[in-house]
Protein backbone atom coordinates (compact mmCIF):
# COMPACT_ATOMS: atom_id res chain seq x y z
CA UNK A 1 0.00 0.00 0.00
CA UNK A 2 2.80 2.41 0.89
CA UNK A 3 4.66 1.66 -2.34
CA UNK A 4 1.50 2.35 -4.36
CA UNK A 5 1.36 5.83 -2.84
CA UNK A 6 5.06 6.61 -3.25
CA UNK A 7 4.31 9.41 -5.74
CA UNK A 8 2.24 11.23 -3.11
CA UNK A 9 5.24 11.30 -0.77
CA UNK A 10 8.48 10.82 -2.69
CA UNK A 11 10.80 12.33 -0.06
CA UNK A 12 10.63 9.65 2.65
CA UNK A 13 8.62 6.73 3.95
CA UNK A 14 8.13 4.67 7.06
CA UNK A 15 6.20 1.76 8.55
CA UNK A 16 5.34 1.08 12.18
CA UNK A 17 3.67 -2.15 13.30
CA UNK A 18 2.80 -3.70 16.62
CA UNK A 19 0.68 -6.80 17.00
CA UNK A 20 -2.52 -6.53 14.98
CA UNK A 21 -2.08 -2.91 13.86
CA UNK A 22 0.28 -1.02 11.62
CA UNK A 23 0.73 2.45 10.14
CA UNK A 24 2.52 3.30 6.90
CA UNK A 25 3.36 6.73 5.54
CA UNK A 26 4.83 8.46 2.49
CA UNK A 27 6.23 11.92 3.18
CA UNK A 28 6.35 15.09 1.11
CA UNK A 29 8.60 17.62 2.87
CA UNK A 30 6.87 21.01 2.84
CA UNK A 31 6.45 22.31 6.39
CA UNK A 32 9.65 20.88 7.92
CA UNK A 33 12.56 19.70 5.76
CA UNK A 34 14.33 17.86 8.60
CA UNK A 35 13.93 14.25 9.68
CA UNK A 36 12.35 15.46 12.90
CA UNK A 37 8.92 15.33 11.24
CA UNK A 38 9.31 11.81 9.82
CA UNK A 39 6.22 9.60 9.99
CA UNK A 40 4.71 7.46 11.38
CA UNK A 41 5.37 9.61 14.44
CA UNK A 42 5.06 8.26 17.96
CA UNK A 43 5.41 9.57 21.49
CA UNK A 44 6.05 6.98 24.20
CA UNK A 45 5.51 9.67 26.83
CA UNK A 46 2.05 10.49 25.48
CA UNK A 47 1.22 6.96 24.33
CA UNK A 48 0.19 8.07 20.81
CA UNK A 49 1.13 7.31 17.19
CA UNK A 50 0.02 9.27 14.13
CA UNK A 51 0.05 9.25 10.34
CA UNK A 52 -1.02 12.51 8.76
CA UNK A 53 -1.56 13.89 5.25
CA UNK A 54 -2.06 17.61 4.74
CA UNK A 55 -1.04 20.95 6.20
CA UNK A 56 -2.05 22.72 9.44
CA UNK A 57 -1.56 26.40 8.63
CA UNK A 58 -1.94 27.67 12.20
CA UNK A 59 0.47 25.15 13.70
CA UNK A 60 2.93 27.86 14.90
CA UNK A 61 0.17 29.44 17.01
CA UNK A 62 -1.01 26.05 18.30
CA UNK A 63 2.57 25.09 19.18
CA UNK A 64 3.00 28.25 21.29
CA UNK A 65 -0.30 27.57 23.05
CA UNK A 66 0.78 24.00 23.80
CA UNK A 67 4.17 25.18 25.09
CA UNK A 68 2.42 27.35 27.66
CA UNK A 69 0.64 24.17 28.78
CA UNK A 70 3.91 22.31 29.38
CA UNK A 71 4.48 20.53 26.05
CA UNK A 72 7.94 20.53 24.46
CA UNK A 73 8.79 20.05 20.78
CA UNK A 74 11.70 18.44 18.95
CA UNK A 75 10.65 19.31 15.37
CA UNK A 76 9.62 22.41 13.40
CA UNK A 77 6.65 20.84 11.59
CA UNK A 78 2.91 20.51 12.01
CA UNK A 79 2.76 16.74 12.60
CA UNK A 80 4.17 16.90 16.13
CA UNK A 81 1.83 19.81 16.90
CA UNK A 82 -1.15 17.77 15.70
CA UNK A 83 -0.10 14.79 17.83
CA UNK A 84 0.23 16.86 20.99
CA UNK A 85 -2.91 18.89 20.27
CA UNK A 86 -4.83 15.61 20.23
CA UNK A 87 -3.28 14.59 23.55
CA UNK A 88 -4.13 17.97 25.09
CA UNK A 89 -7.62 18.55 23.76
CA UNK A 90 -8.76 15.25 22.22
CA UNK A 91 -11.57 15.65 19.69
CA UNK A 92 -11.95 19.27 20.72
CA UNK A 93 -8.63 19.88 18.94
CA UNK A 94 -10.46 19.56 15.61
CA UNK A 95 -12.23 22.90 16.03
CA UNK A 96 -8.82 24.53 16.58
CA UNK A 97 -7.25 23.15 13.39
CA UNK A 98 -6.94 25.48 10.43
CA UNK A 99 -5.94 23.58 7.31
CA UNK A 100 -6.43 20.51 5.17
CA UNK A 101 -5.93 17.11 6.71
CA UNK A 102 -6.61 13.42 6.83
CA UNK A 103 -5.01 11.60 9.72
CA UNK A 104 -5.13 8.54 11.94
CA UNK A 105 -4.20 8.56 15.64
CA UNK A 106 -3.61 5.43 17.68
CA UNK A 107 -3.99 5.54 21.47
CA UNK A 108 -1.70 2.90 22.97
CA UNK A 109 -3.48 2.35 26.29
CA UNK A 110 -7.02 1.98 24.96
CA UNK A 111 -6.08 0.46 21.60
CA UNK A 112 -8.43 2.99 19.98
CA UNK A 113 -7.69 4.37 16.50
CA UNK A 114 -9.41 7.51 15.20
CA UNK A 115 -9.58 8.47 11.52
CA UNK A 116 -10.32 12.13 10.73
CA UNK A 117 -10.97 14.06 7.51
CA UNK A 118 -10.94 17.86 7.18
CA UNK A 119 -14.09 19.96 7.04
CA UNK A 120 -14.18 20.47 3.25
CA UNK A 121 -12.69 17.11 2.23
CA UNK A 122 -9.59 18.62 0.65
CA UNK A 123 -7.55 15.58 1.66
CA UNK A 124 -8.96 12.11 0.85
CA UNK A 125 -9.43 9.13 3.14
CA UNK A 126 -10.55 5.76 1.71
CA UNK A 127 -11.15 2.62 3.74
CA UNK A 128 -12.36 -0.95 3.51
CA UNK A 129 -13.77 -3.03 6.36
CA UNK A 130 -14.23 -6.78 6.66
CA UNK A 131 -14.77 -9.07 9.63
CA UNK A 132 -10.99 -9.52 9.79
CA UNK A 133 -9.50 -6.07 9.19
CA UNK A 134 -9.88 -2.37 8.50
CA UNK A 135 -7.54 -0.75 6.01
CA UNK A 136 -7.35 2.94 5.12
CA UNK A 137 -5.34 5.01 2.67
CA UNK A 138 -5.11 8.36 0.90
CA UNK A 139 -5.94 6.66 -2.41
CA UNK A 140 -8.36 3.98 -3.50
CA UNK A 141 -5.78 2.11 -5.65
CA UNK A 142 -3.67 1.53 -2.53
CA UNK A 143 -6.54 -0.49 -1.08
CA UNK A 144 -6.91 -2.46 -4.30
CA UNK A 145 -3.26 -3.55 -4.37
CA UNK A 146 -3.54 -4.69 -0.75
CA UNK A 147 -5.86 -7.46 -1.92
CA UNK A 148 -9.17 -8.67 -0.62
CA UNK A 149 -11.22 -6.24 -2.75
CA UNK A 150 -14.02 -8.19 -4.41
CA UNK A 151 -14.36 -5.66 -7.22
CA UNK A 152 -18.15 -5.66 -7.38
CA UNK A 153 -19.58 -2.42 -8.71
CA UNK A 154 -21.85 -0.50 -6.34
CA UNK A 155 -25.08 0.03 -8.36
CA UNK A 156 -25.98 3.22 -6.49
CA UNK A 157 -22.54 4.67 -7.12
CA UNK A 158 -22.80 3.70 -10.79
CA UNK A 159 -26.07 5.59 -11.10
CA UNK A 160 -24.48 8.66 -9.47
CA UNK A 161 -21.44 8.47 -11.75
CA UNK A 162 -23.59 8.27 -14.89
CA UNK A 163 -26.12 10.89 -13.82
CA UNK A 164 -24.58 13.28 -11.27
CA UNK A 165 -21.69 14.37 -13.53
CA UNK A 166 -19.39 11.59 -12.23
CA UNK A 167 -19.99 12.72 -8.64
CA UNK A 168 -20.28 9.73 -6.27
CA UNK A 169 -21.29 11.05 -2.82
CA UNK A 170 -19.61 9.57 0.27
CA UNK A 171 -19.43 7.04 1.72
CA UNK A 172 -19.86 5.19 -1.58
CA UNK A 173 -17.33 4.56 -4.34
CA UNK A 174 -17.78 2.60 -7.56
CA UNK A 175 -16.24 -0.41 -5.77
CA UNK A 176 -18.83 -1.84 -3.43
CA UNK A 177 -16.55 -2.70 -0.50
CA UNK A 178 -14.35 0.40 -0.65
CA UNK A 179 -15.73 3.47 1.09
CA UNK A 180 -14.57 7.03 1.78
CA UNK A 181 -14.89 9.03 4.97
CA UNK A 182 -17.12 12.05 4.43
CA UNK A 183 -15.72 15.57 4.92
CA UNK A 184 -16.07 16.89 8.45
CA UNK A 185 -16.35 13.36 9.84
CA UNK A 186 -14.32 11.09 12.07
CA UNK A 187 -14.38 7.33 12.52
CA UNK A 188 -13.46 5.58 15.75
CA UNK A 189 -12.20 1.99 15.75
CA UNK A 190 -12.12 0.45 19.20
CA UNK A 191 -9.71 -2.30 20.22
CA UNK A 192 -12.63 -4.74 19.94
CA UNK A 193 -13.05 -3.86 16.27
CA UNK A 194 -16.24 -1.85 16.76
CA UNK A 195 -16.45 1.08 14.33
CA UNK A 196 -18.50 4.24 14.76
CA UNK A 197 -18.69 7.42 12.69
CA UNK A 198 -19.75 10.93 13.60
CA UNK A 199 -19.90 14.39 12.07
CA UNK A 200 -17.88 17.11 13.79
CA UNK A 201 -18.55 20.01 11.37
CA UNK A 202 -21.45 21.10 9.15
CA UNK A 203 -21.85 24.11 6.90
CA UNK A 204 -24.84 26.29 7.82
CA UNK A 205 -26.48 28.85 5.53
CA UNK A 206 -28.41 30.40 8.39
CA UNK A 207 -28.02 34.16 8.78
CA UNK A 208 -29.24 36.74 11.25
CA UNK A 209 -30.85 40.15 10.68
CA UNK A 210 -27.46 41.90 10.59
CA UNK A 211 -26.34 39.64 7.76
CA UNK A 212 -29.51 40.38 5.82
CA UNK A 213 -29.27 44.14 6.26
CA UNK A 214 -25.53 44.56 5.71
CA UNK A 215 -24.78 46.55 2.53
CA UNK A 216 -23.11 45.08 -0.52
CA UNK A 217 -20.10 47.37 0.02
CA UNK A 218 -19.65 46.00 3.54
CA UNK A 219 -19.80 42.40 2.30
CA UNK A 220 -17.27 43.20 -0.42
CA UNK A 221 -14.76 44.72 2.01
CA UNK A 222 -15.23 41.92 4.52
CA UNK A 223 -14.70 39.41 1.74
CA UNK A 224 -11.38 41.01 0.79
CA UNK A 225 -10.24 40.78 4.41
CA UNK A 226 -11.19 37.09 4.59
CA UNK A 227 -9.46 36.36 1.28
CA UNK A 228 -6.28 38.12 2.36
CA UNK A 229 -6.18 36.05 5.54
CA UNK A 230 -6.84 32.78 3.67
CA UNK A 231 -4.09 33.44 1.13
CA UNK A 232 -1.57 34.70 3.69
CA UNK A 233 -1.85 31.68 5.98
CA UNK A 234 -1.29 29.35 3.00
CA UNK A 235 2.14 30.88 2.49
CA UNK A 236 3.30 29.12 5.68
CA UNK A 237 5.88 26.59 4.50
CA UNK A 238 9.59 25.79 4.52
CA UNK A 239 9.55 26.11 0.72
CA UNK A 240 8.37 28.78 -1.73
CA UNK A 241 4.68 28.53 -2.68
CA UNK A 242 3.73 29.10 -6.34
CA UNK A 243 0.37 29.46 -8.14
CA UNK A 244 -1.44 27.39 -10.77
CA UNK A 245 -2.56 30.25 -12.99
CA UNK A 246 -5.38 29.40 -15.41
CA UNK A 247 -5.98 33.00 -16.44
CA UNK A 248 -9.41 33.10 -14.80
CA UNK A 249 -10.50 35.47 -12.05
CA UNK A 250 -9.95 33.02 -9.21
CA UNK A 251 -6.33 32.04 -9.78
CA UNK A 252 -5.48 35.57 -10.95
CA UNK A 253 -6.84 36.98 -7.70
CA UNK A 254 -4.65 34.57 -5.75
CA UNK A 255 -1.57 35.86 -7.58
CA UNK A 256 -2.53 39.44 -6.77
CA UNK A 257 -3.17 38.71 -3.09
CA UNK A 258 0.04 36.69 -2.75
CA UNK A 259 2.01 39.56 -4.28
CA UNK A 260 0.22 41.94 -1.93
CA UNK A 261 1.21 39.72 1.01
CA UNK A 262 4.85 40.04 0.02
CA UNK A 263 5.41 36.57 -1.41
CA UNK A 264 8.97 36.49 -2.76
CA UNK A 265 10.14 34.78 -5.94
CA UNK A 266 6.49 34.20 -6.93
CA UNK A 267 6.29 31.52 -9.62
CA UNK A 268 3.17 31.04 -11.78
CA UNK A 269 2.32 28.13 -14.09
CA UNK A 270 -0.15 27.82 -16.98
CA UNK A 271 -0.99 24.99 -19.39
CA UNK A 272 -2.47 25.04 -22.92
CA UNK A 273 -3.53 22.46 -25.51
CA UNK A 274 -4.00 22.27 -29.25
CA UNK A 275 -7.25 23.72 -30.55
CA UNK A 276 -9.80 21.44 -32.21
CA UNK A 277 -12.21 23.08 -34.68
CA UNK A 278 -13.50 26.26 -33.05
CA UNK A 279 -12.58 25.05 -29.55
CA UNK A 280 -9.69 27.16 -28.27
CA UNK A 281 -7.05 25.17 -26.41
CA UNK A 282 -5.38 27.77 -24.19
CA UNK A 283 -6.02 30.97 -22.27
CA UNK A 284 -2.48 32.30 -22.23
CA UNK A 285 -3.61 35.78 -23.25
CA UNK A 286 -5.14 36.23 -19.77
CA UNK A 287 -2.48 34.47 -17.72
CA UNK A 288 0.12 36.64 -19.50
CA UNK A 289 -1.70 39.79 -18.32
CA UNK A 290 -1.43 38.68 -14.70
CA UNK A 291 2.16 37.50 -15.01
CA UNK A 292 3.14 40.86 -16.51
CA UNK A 293 1.15 42.89 -13.99
CA UNK A 294 2.73 41.21 -10.95
CA UNK A 295 6.11 40.44 -12.52
CA UNK A 296 5.98 36.73 -11.69
CA UNK A 297 8.38 34.07 -12.86
CA UNK A 298 5.90 32.67 -15.37
CA UNK A 299 6.01 29.23 -16.96
CA UNK A 300 3.77 28.26 -19.91
CA UNK A 301 3.44 24.57 -20.72
CA UNK A 302 2.12 23.68 -24.17
CA UNK A 303 0.76 20.17 -24.73
CA UNK A 304 0.27 18.63 -28.17
CA UNK A 305 -2.43 16.07 -28.91
CA UNK A 306 0.24 13.39 -29.20
CA UNK A 307 1.58 14.25 -25.75
CA UNK A 308 -1.94 14.20 -24.35
CA UNK A 309 -2.60 10.68 -25.59
CA UNK A 310 0.80 9.47 -24.43
CA UNK A 311 0.15 10.65 -20.86
CA UNK A 312 -3.58 9.94 -20.66
CA UNK A 313 -3.15 6.36 -19.31
CA UNK A 314 -0.86 7.64 -16.56
CA UNK A 315 -3.33 10.37 -15.59
CA UNK A 316 -6.12 7.79 -15.38
CA UNK A 317 -3.91 5.54 -13.25
CA UNK A 318 -3.46 8.47 -10.84
CA UNK A 319 -7.24 8.80 -10.32
CA UNK A 320 -8.57 7.38 -7.08
CA UNK A 321 -11.94 7.35 -8.81
CA UNK A 322 -12.82 7.98 -12.48
CA UNK A 323 -13.18 11.71 -13.04
CA UNK A 324 -14.56 12.85 -16.39
CA UNK A 325 -13.55 16.51 -16.15
CA UNK A 326 -11.01 17.43 -18.79
CA UNK A 327 -9.07 19.40 -16.19
CA UNK A 328 -7.59 16.11 -14.95
CA UNK A 329 -5.12 15.68 -17.80
CA UNK A 330 -4.43 19.41 -17.73
CA UNK A 331 -3.57 19.37 -14.03
CA UNK A 332 -1.62 16.13 -14.41
CA UNK A 333 0.67 17.48 -17.13
CA UNK A 334 0.93 20.89 -15.52
CA UNK A 335 1.84 19.30 -12.18
CA UNK A 336 4.53 17.21 -13.85
CA UNK A 337 6.29 20.39 -14.95
CA UNK A 338 5.56 22.40 -11.81
CA UNK A 339 6.99 19.68 -9.53
CA UNK A 340 10.37 20.14 -11.18
CA UNK A 341 10.74 23.51 -9.46
CA UNK A 342 8.04 23.72 -6.74
CA UNK A 343 6.71 21.54 -3.94
CA UNK A 344 3.65 23.62 -3.03
CA UNK A 345 1.23 25.80 -4.99
CA UNK A 346 -1.98 27.70 -4.39
CA UNK A 347 -4.91 26.87 -6.67
CA UNK A 348 -8.26 28.56 -7.29
CA UNK A 349 -10.66 25.64 -6.85
CA UNK A 350 -13.85 26.30 -4.92
CA UNK A 351 -14.63 29.91 -5.85
CA UNK A 352 -17.47 28.98 -8.23
CA UNK A 353 -19.15 26.68 -5.71
CA UNK A 354 -18.71 29.01 -2.74
CA UNK A 355 -19.54 32.32 -4.47
CA UNK A 356 -22.15 31.22 -7.03
CA UNK A 357 -20.16 31.26 -10.25
CA UNK A 358 -21.99 28.58 -12.26
CA UNK A 359 -24.72 29.26 -14.78
CA UNK A 360 -27.33 27.14 -12.99
CA UNK A 361 -27.50 29.39 -9.91
CA UNK A 362 -29.19 32.58 -11.26
CA UNK A 363 -32.20 30.70 -12.77
CA UNK A 364 -32.85 29.08 -9.39
CA UNK A 365 -33.73 32.45 -7.85
CA UNK A 366 -37.17 32.33 -9.48
CA UNK A 367 -37.41 28.56 -9.99
CA UNK A 368 -40.74 27.07 -8.92
CA UNK A 369 -39.10 23.63 -8.70
CA UNK A 370 -35.46 24.15 -7.63
CA UNK A 371 -34.66 20.43 -7.82
CA UNK A 372 -35.75 20.21 -11.46
CA UNK A 373 -33.91 23.41 -12.34
CA UNK A 374 -30.69 22.09 -10.82
CA UNK A 375 -31.03 18.61 -12.29
CA UNK A 376 -31.79 19.89 -15.81
CA UNK A 377 -28.61 21.99 -15.78
CA UNK A 378 -26.16 19.70 -13.99
CA UNK A 379 -27.14 16.06 -14.59
CA UNK A 380 -25.45 14.33 -17.53
CA UNK A 381 -28.52 12.28 -18.37
CA UNK A 382 -32.02 11.73 -17.03
CA UNK A 383 -33.16 8.46 -15.49
CA UNK A 384 -34.77 7.23 -18.72
CA UNK A 385 -31.49 7.52 -20.59
CA UNK A 386 -29.59 6.04 -17.64
CA UNK A 387 -31.68 2.88 -17.88
CA UNK A 388 -30.68 2.67 -21.55
CA UNK A 389 -27.00 2.86 -20.62
CA UNK A 390 -26.61 0.04 -18.15
CA UNK A 391 -26.82 -3.67 -18.80
CA UNK A 392 -29.71 -5.72 -17.53
CA UNK A 393 -27.71 -7.33 -14.72
CA UNK A 394 -27.56 -4.20 -12.57
CA UNK A 395 -30.55 -2.73 -10.69
CA UNK A 396 -31.76 0.58 -12.10
CA UNK A 397 -32.47 2.94 -9.20
CA UNK A 398 -32.48 6.73 -9.45
CA UNK A 399 -30.18 7.10 -6.46
CA UNK A 400 -28.67 10.35 -7.78
CA UNK A 401 -31.99 12.21 -7.94
CA UNK A 402 -33.04 10.86 -4.55
CA UNK A 403 -29.76 12.02 -3.02
CA UNK A 404 -30.09 15.56 -4.40
CA UNK A 405 -33.73 15.78 -3.34
CA UNK A 406 -32.87 14.73 0.23
CA UNK A 407 -29.96 17.16 0.36
CA UNK A 408 -32.15 20.02 -0.87
CA UNK A 409 -34.77 19.14 1.72
CA UNK A 410 -32.41 19.10 4.71
CA UNK A 411 -32.76 22.00 7.18
CA UNK A 412 -30.24 24.86 7.24
CA UNK A 413 -30.66 26.19 3.69
CA UNK A 414 -34.07 27.62 2.89
CA UNK A 415 -33.24 29.76 -0.15
CA UNK A 416 -33.20 27.71 -3.42
CA UNK A 417 -29.79 29.10 -4.40
CA UNK A 418 -28.43 28.29 -0.96
CA UNK A 419 -29.64 24.70 -1.36
CA UNK A 420 -27.60 24.35 -4.55
CA UNK A 421 -24.58 26.13 -3.09
CA UNK A 422 -24.61 23.87 -0.05
CA UNK A 423 -24.82 20.74 -2.18
CA UNK A 424 -22.11 21.90 -4.55
CA UNK A 425 -19.68 23.17 -1.91
CA UNK A 426 -19.95 20.15 0.39
CA UNK A 427 -20.46 17.30 -2.10
CA UNK A 428 -19.88 18.14 -5.78
CA UNK A 429 -16.83 20.28 -5.10
CA UNK A 430 -15.26 17.54 -2.97
CA UNK A 431 -15.91 14.78 -5.48
CA UNK A 432 -14.90 16.65 -8.63
CA UNK A 433 -12.69 19.77 -8.60
CA UNK A 434 -10.99 19.17 -5.23
CA UNK A 435 -10.39 15.46 -5.78
CA UNK A 436 -9.13 16.19 -9.28
CA UNK A 437 -6.55 18.68 -8.05
CA UNK A 438 -5.40 16.50 -5.14
CA UNK A 439 -5.00 13.38 -7.31
CA UNK A 440 -3.24 15.06 -10.20
CA UNK A 441 -0.86 17.24 -8.17
CA UNK A 442 0.04 14.55 -5.67
CA UNK A 443 0.78 12.17 -8.54
CA UNK A 444 3.95 14.28 -8.89
CA UNK A 445 4.60 15.00 -5.21
CA UNK A 446 3.14 18.50 -5.46
CA UNK A 447 1.00 19.94 -2.67
CA UNK A 448 -1.96 22.07 -3.80
CA UNK A 449 -3.41 24.56 -1.33
CA UNK A 450 -6.89 25.97 -1.92
CA UNK A 451 -7.55 29.33 -0.20
CA UNK A 452 -11.15 29.54 -1.42
CA UNK A 453 -11.82 26.48 0.76
CA UNK A 454 -10.54 28.06 3.93
CA UNK A 455 -13.28 26.95 6.32
CA UNK A 456 -13.66 30.41 7.84
CA UNK A 457 -14.02 31.92 4.37
CA UNK A 458 -16.59 29.26 3.42
CA UNK A 459 -18.58 29.87 6.61
CA UNK A 460 -18.43 33.62 5.95
CA UNK A 461 -19.69 33.14 2.39
CA UNK A 462 -22.57 30.95 3.59
CA UNK A 463 -23.79 33.82 5.79
CA UNK A 464 -23.86 36.17 2.80
CA UNK A 465 -27.30 36.54 1.12
CA UNK A 466 -27.29 34.73 -2.21
CA UNK A 467 -28.36 37.85 -4.11
CA UNK A 468 -24.86 39.26 -3.74
CA UNK A 469 -23.39 36.14 -5.33
CA UNK A 470 -25.67 35.41 -8.27
CA UNK A 471 -26.19 38.98 -9.52
CA UNK A 472 -24.85 39.85 -13.00
CA UNK A 473 -24.61 36.20 -14.09
CA UNK A 474 -22.92 34.99 -10.92
CA UNK A 475 -19.94 35.40 -8.59
CA UNK A 476 -20.72 39.11 -8.48
CA UNK A 477 -19.34 39.95 -5.04
CA UNK A 478 -16.08 38.13 -5.76
CA UNK A 479 -15.65 39.86 -9.11
CA UNK A 480 -16.26 43.27 -7.55
CA UNK A 481 -13.81 42.54 -4.74
CA UNK A 482 -11.25 41.41 -7.32
CA UNK A 483 -11.35 44.85 -9.00
CA UNK A 484 -9.38 46.15 -6.03
CA UNK A 485 -6.53 43.74 -6.82
CA UNK A 486 -6.30 42.62 -10.48
CA UNK A 487 -6.78 44.21 -13.95
CA UNK A 488 -10.36 44.50 -15.29
CA UNK A 489 -9.40 42.73 -18.56
CA UNK A 490 -9.23 39.46 -16.61
CA UNK A 491 -12.38 40.13 -14.57
CA UNK A 492 -14.65 41.07 -17.49
CA UNK A 493 -13.51 38.28 -19.81
CA UNK A 494 -15.80 35.36 -20.76
CA UNK A 495 -15.77 32.57 -18.18
CA UNK A 496 -13.29 29.81 -19.04
CA UNK A 497 -11.44 26.81 -17.63
CA UNK A 498 -8.52 24.56 -18.55
CA UNK A 499 -9.90 23.49 -21.95
CA UNK A 500 -8.90 20.14 -23.46
CA UNK A 501 -10.70 20.03 -26.83
CA UNK A 502 -9.48 16.52 -27.69
CA UNK A 503 -11.54 15.07 -24.82
CA UNK A 504 -14.72 16.88 -25.86
CA UNK A 505 -14.53 15.99 -29.54
CA UNK A 506 -13.17 12.46 -29.50
CA UNK A 507 -11.36 11.87 -32.78
CA UNK A 508 -8.44 9.89 -34.16
CA UNK A 509 -6.23 8.13 -31.61
CA UNK A 510 -8.27 9.25 -28.61
CA UNK A 511 -11.43 7.83 -30.17
CA UNK A 512 -9.61 4.57 -30.97
CA UNK A 513 -8.36 4.40 -27.37
CA UNK A 514 -11.90 4.63 -26.00
CA UNK A 515 -13.37 2.26 -28.60
CA UNK A 516 -10.76 -0.40 -27.86
CA UNK A 517 -11.56 -0.28 -24.14
CA UNK A 518 -15.32 -0.52 -24.63
CA UNK A 519 -14.99 -3.40 -27.13
CA UNK A 520 -12.44 -5.32 -25.05
CA UNK A 521 -13.11 -8.76 -23.66
CA UNK A 522 -12.91 -7.40 -20.12
CA UNK A 523 -15.62 -4.85 -20.88
CA UNK A 524 -17.86 -7.50 -22.44
CA UNK A 525 -17.39 -9.80 -19.45
CA UNK A 526 -18.13 -6.95 -17.05
CA UNK A 527 -21.51 -6.42 -18.69
CA UNK A 528 -22.05 -2.96 -17.23
CA UNK A 529 -23.08 -1.17 -20.42
CA UNK A 530 -25.89 -1.93 -22.83
CA UNK A 531 -24.08 -2.66 -26.12
CA UNK A 532 -26.79 -1.00 -28.24
CA UNK A 533 -26.31 2.28 -26.35
CA UNK A 534 -22.53 2.11 -26.73
CA UNK A 535 -22.85 1.48 -30.47
CA UNK A 536 -25.22 4.43 -30.85
CA UNK A 537 -22.85 6.83 -29.06
CA UNK A 538 -19.83 5.53 -30.97
CA UNK A 539 -21.56 6.17 -34.30
CA UNK A 540 -21.65 9.93 -33.67
CA UNK A 541 -19.76 10.84 -30.46
CA UNK A 542 -19.91 14.58 -31.11
CA UNK A 543 -23.72 14.47 -31.05
CA UNK A 544 -23.78 12.96 -27.56
CA UNK A 545 -22.74 15.84 -25.33
CA UNK A 546 -23.89 16.46 -21.76
CA UNK A 547 -25.63 19.70 -20.67
CA UNK A 548 -22.29 20.78 -19.18
CA UNK A 549 -20.50 20.24 -22.48
CA UNK A 550 -18.81 16.91 -21.78
CA UNK A 551 -18.60 13.84 -23.98
CA UNK A 552 -20.92 11.02 -22.97
CA UNK A 553 -18.65 8.61 -24.80
CA UNK A 554 -15.64 9.77 -22.80
CA UNK A 555 -17.60 9.16 -19.61
CA UNK A 556 -18.32 5.55 -20.61
CA UNK A 557 -14.81 4.88 -21.83
CA UNK A 558 -13.09 6.50 -18.90
CA UNK A 559 -14.82 4.29 -16.35
CA UNK A 560 -13.95 1.12 -18.24
CA UNK A 561 -10.32 2.21 -18.75
CA UNK A 562 -10.05 3.13 -15.06
CA UNK A 563 -11.43 -0.23 -13.93
CA UNK A 564 -8.99 -2.07 -16.17
CA UNK A 565 -6.09 0.14 -15.07
CA UNK A 566 -6.75 -0.56 -11.40
CA UNK A 567 -7.11 -4.28 -12.06
CA UNK A 568 -10.63 -4.38 -10.68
Amino acid sequence: MSDRMRARGPDDGGVLTEGAWGFGHRRLKVMDLSDGSAQPMSSAQLGLSIVFNGAIYNYPELREDLRTRGYSFSSDGDTEVLLKAWHCWGRDSLRRLDGMFAFAIREWNSGRTTLVRDRLGIKPLYYTVTRDYLRFASSLPALVVAGGVAGEIDPMALNAYMSFHSVVPPPRTLIRNIRKLAPGHLMTIEASGTCSEECYWQLSFSRDSRDESRSFAEWREMLLDELRAAVRKRLVAAVDVGVLLSGGIDSSLLVGLMAEAGASRLATYSVGFESVGDKQGDEFVYSDIIADRFQTSHHKIRVSSSQLLAHLPDAIAAMSEPMVSHDCIGFYLLSKEVAKSSKAVQSGQGADEVFGGYHWYPPMVEAERPLDSYRDAFFDRDFLEYKQVIGGSLPATDYASDFVEQHFGAPGAEDPVDKALRLDSTVMLVEDPVKRVDNMTMAWGLEARVPFLDHRLVEFAARMPSRHKVASEGKYVLREAARRVIPPAVIDRPKGYFPVPALTYLRGEVLDYVRDALFSEKARNRGVYNRAYVDRVLEAPEKHITPLGGSKLWQLGLMEIWLQTQGV
